[in-house]
């Protein structure tokens, strides 16, 4: 099969976006500001999808539950930055990461043991199903938001960055918050462990040859069900990530918030193709980067941009910009 990656026309999205903004916003400072913070929101959203992603390309599951991993993780990182004040209130870098990393790790884990029962008891009875999908997934995103409540409380619950990383650095006449520097790296390296993993190793190669041929892989001993359990709770780990994320740059978080998020994940995924990683990437910088620059530029339109942003790729590539998906 052709690899996606000799198709350089989606490569160039991003930049020619950027590119096309400049002299509507008119300041090179105030662009730079703006594209830099719609990189980050971009990275955190592929964060975010990247989950929703392969358990949608690869399993053929449409899991409209997602969002409860999401709050799921912000709460949990509420919980844990809360009793490390000290390391967190510092302004030492290295002691407000020792923090969020294991802020991180504990999101993750929470939300990967959930998505494990979820798969368990909301989503196995109902694979290969898409209508009873949608319905059984939104009804338990409903009942997790429920017992976050229970949990955490219905309020909205502040998740204030660590003190170090408040604040903005100077590029040029630019100001670009120290944050979303962050989020772009934290951003990069899930992208390329990602790709890594499912290019390069043999569970990524099990997990491809088994979504193209389920048969045959069964029947050379591997048991692909379990791997595609791994996948879902890979994902649900992922958006416990993404909320971390998501709620360190709302600064805030409530029980809804991955309700609120989940339009922006299928946008990413339907503008990226289904299944795929690079794909994903894409879509959310293009996401990230039409929702500053329009909240900026017009504010009134912004909520409509990005699904104005999807129906034009579509119409380019109805598919998505990466198919890898496609051929099933």
């Amino acid at each position: 099969m052709k690899s996606p990656d000799i198709d350089w026309k989606p490569l160039a999205l991003v930049p020619v976006l950027a590119l096309v903004a400049l002299p509507l916003v008119g300041s090179p400072a105030t662009w730079l500001t703006l594209t830099v913070a719609g990189l980050a929101m971009g990275m955190i959203v592929f964060i975010i999808a990247s989950g929703l992603t392969l358990v949608f390309g690869l399993m053929d599951v449409l899991n409209f539950g997602h969002g409860v991993f999401i709050a799921l993780g912000a709460f949990v990182a509420t919980s844990v930055l809360g009793g490390m004040a000290d390391w967190t209130g510092s302004d030492q870098l290295w002691r407000n990461l020792l923090a969020v990393l294991p802020a991180m790790v504990v999101a993750m884990l929470v939300a990967g043991a959930v998505g494990l029962a979820f798969e368990r008891f909301i989503v196995r009875p109902v694979y290969g199903q898409h209508l009873k999908q949608i319905l059984i997934t939104m009804g338990g995103m409903i009942i997790g938001e429920e017992l976050i409540k229970v949990i955490w409380g219905p309020q909205q619950i502040p998740l204030p960055l660590p003190q170090a990383m408040r604040g903005a650095v100077l590029i040029g006449d630019a100001a670009v918050e120290k944050y979303r520097l962050i989020a772009v790296v934290v951003g990069l390296a899930v992208f390329a462990l990602l790709a890594w993993t499912l290019g390069r190793t043999k569970v990524g190669l099990l997990i491809r040859a088994g979504v193209q041929d389920r048969e045959m892989v069964e029947s050379l001993g591997y048991r692909i069900r379990r791997l595609f359990v791994g996948v879902f709770v890979a994902g649900s780990a992922l958006a416990g990530l993404g909320g971390v994320m998501w709620g360190l740059y709302q600064q805030n978080v409530v029980p809804q918030m991955g309700a609120q998020v989940n339009v922006l994940i299928f946008i990413v995924i339907i503008i990226g193709g289904l299944g795929s990683t690079g794909g994903a990437l894409i879509g959310a910088l293009l996401v990230g980067l039409m929702a500053n620059y329009t909240g900026f530029l017009a504010p009134k339109v912004a909520l409509f941009s990005n699904i104005a942003l999807m129906a034009a790729v579509l119409l380019w590539r109805p598919q998505g910009v990466y198919p890898v998906a496609a051929s099933r």
